[in-house]
């Protein structure tokens, strides 16, 4: 009988982790997380029974070792991080001290564990910071100028997933994910925001108003449930040491984004600026390049934009 394959998320309880656990459960593996004692657990509610979770906390470097030897994960899919942009701002210390302290923690917890366990790393986009137009689309042998500590942070993890592989061979893969989206996804960030106010304004708890922050901004938008199969297809095929934009190659200005929701709404609803959602520099076009990506693993998106915002808001819509 072939023996059932393990994999340990870290960052389960999370937006992207909760619909990984739910796409590898479909996979027919065992899924192990890793969660904090104070970690909301309401994204993993429905799968809960389905999981094997234990308590560790990517800066409590013992915590991280007696998990992963317990375990001995036949895959890794590091997802946990400080992970909203704006965030990072406020506090650009604690950020860089869980994405690239937190990272090397686990990457030395494996090593010590020679075990020889596939590492995915959820780098991003906003390594890339600021482009210039001849750049795009961005291939991942651009520069790399990250436009905030969030970007730094991730960069950092980045070189040093690449620099364990160089040093160490441990077996990890860099996946430079541009914005991924859907149902759970937080209400901090744009679209979600835009979703949830939507939501709150048709069931009369706010003023048929949206406040918004730059809607120049163009992302390269995944729906979250095709970003988590990337995920999957990167570990099973993708080349350690290597790094792979995973990307639609197709971008939607902030603004269209907000028009496609309020064109999906009962009720009619005006915009304003906050300034409060405005951010000391943005990254003002993030489109990426997904060929070397597609060409390793022949992934392909298969939800359509119009439909992850159409489902995010539905989400929204029952959760407000």
């Amino acid at each position: 009988m072939k023996k059932q394959k393990k994999a340990l998320i870290t960052g389960i309880t999370g937006f992207a982790g909760s619909h990984l656990a739910e796409f590898l459960l479909d996979k027919g593996l065992v899924i192990h997380g890793m969660v904090r004692w104070r970690s909301e657990r309401s994204n993993i509610q429905s799968i809960k029974k389905k999981l094997f979770l234990h308590e560790a906390d990517l800066l409590d470097a013992h915590s991280l070792y007696t998990v992963i030897e317990t375990i001995k994960p036949d895959y890794i899919f590091h997802l946990a991080a400080q992970s909203f942009v704006k965030s990072s701002w406020a506090s650009p210390a604690h950020t860089i001290e869980v994405n690239m302290v937190g990272s090397t923690n686990l990457f030395e917890a494996v090593r010590r564990c020679h075990f020889p366990t596939v590492i995915q790393i959820a780098c991003s986009s906003e390594e890339y910071g600021k482009v210039y137009p001849e750049e795009t689309p961005i291939k991942e042998t651009n520069a790399l100028r990250p436009l905030s500590p969030y970007g730094v942070s991730k960069l950092g993890m980045d070189y040093l997933g690449y620099q364990y592989y160089e040093s160490y061979g441990l077996k990890i893969i860099r996946t430079r994910g541009f914005n991924h989206t859907g149902p759970r996804r937080g209400e901090v960030f744009a679209e979600s925001t835009f979703a949830k106010q939507i939501a709150e304004i048709e069931k009369g708890k706010r003023e048929p108003i949206v406040s918004v922050g730059n809607l120049d901004a163009e992302r390269d938008y995944t729906d979250v449930r095709d970003m988590v199969r990337a995920y999957y297809l990167a570990a099973q095929k993708c080349t350690p040491g290597e790094v792979y934009n995973i990307c639609t190659g197709k971008t939607w200005k902030i603004k269209k984004v907000l028009d496609f929701l309020l064109s999906q709404s009962k009720v009619k609803i005006t915009m304003q600026k906050d300034p409060n959602r405005m951010r000391p520099s943005d990254v003002l076009l993030l489109s990426g390049d997904n060929s070397k990506f597609v060409k390793a693993t022949g992934w392909k998106p298969q939800i359509s934009f119009e439909q992850t915002l159409t489902d995010l808001l539905n989400y929204w819509r029952e959760k407000v």
